[in-house]
């Protein structure tokens, strides 16, 4: 796939973070919404990523599982597009995933109650603290409100920066028989 050979570039040339990648959902009414979120995986089956179930962009996701995907490098003047469908990870890949988290993050998932009101920083360093003592001589569960989710690519399309702004973009359509490429006017 050609986002593989991309991503490859992308994390030669020392990116601050070429994982990071914008996920935009929709409710159920259709009000967009985007966040920040970190590739933590991509195959031919689609591109994964982890997180709260009762998070925002996860009660999103189950009222309307459609989503988009927005990766920007910009030193490589590069950027791919991904729509696609939503669905959860196997419970295995996520505690898959999960055991290789550091610690501390590990311990963030089960301290953080996503996109939750707060009363203060305090509040969430408490909580942080007593799961480091309840799990300090032993493995950290995988929370069951926390996984993956995997974006199903309907569509990917690459942007590729070029003078005079007759930049590249081809974009890359899902069909029953396999994919088409096509060449989008810039």
């Amino acid at each position: 796939m050609q986002f593989g050979r991309w991503f490859a570039e992308a994390e030669a040339a020392d990116l601050i973070e070429p994982t990071a990648m914008t996920l935009a959902t929709a409710d159920a009414g259709g009000r967009p919404s985007a966040r920040m979120v970190l590739l933590k995986g991509f195959d031919d089956r689609g591109f994964v990523f982890y997180t709260n179930y009762g998070s925002r962009k996860a009660d999103e996701l189950t009222g309307n599982p459609a989503a988009a995907l927005v990766f920007w490098w910009p030193p490589l003047q590069r950027q791919v597009r991904v729509e696609g469908i939503v669905e959860r990870v196997r419970r295995e890949e996520s505690e898959a995933y999960f055991r290789t988290r550091p610690l501390g993050s590990q311990l963030g998932a089960w301290a953080s109650a996503q996109s939750q009101v707060i009363a203060g920083r305090a509040e969430l360093e408490r909580r942080l603290e007593e799961l480091a003592a309840r799990y300090r001589d032993g493995e950290v569960p995988l929370p069951p409100f926390w996984g993956g989710y995997r974006v199903h690519h309907e569509v990917v399309e690459f942007w590729q920066n070029r003078p005079n702004r007759l930049h590249d973009r081809l974009r890359y359509r899902r069909i029953p028989t396999g994919w088409i490429i096509e060449r989008l006017s810039p």
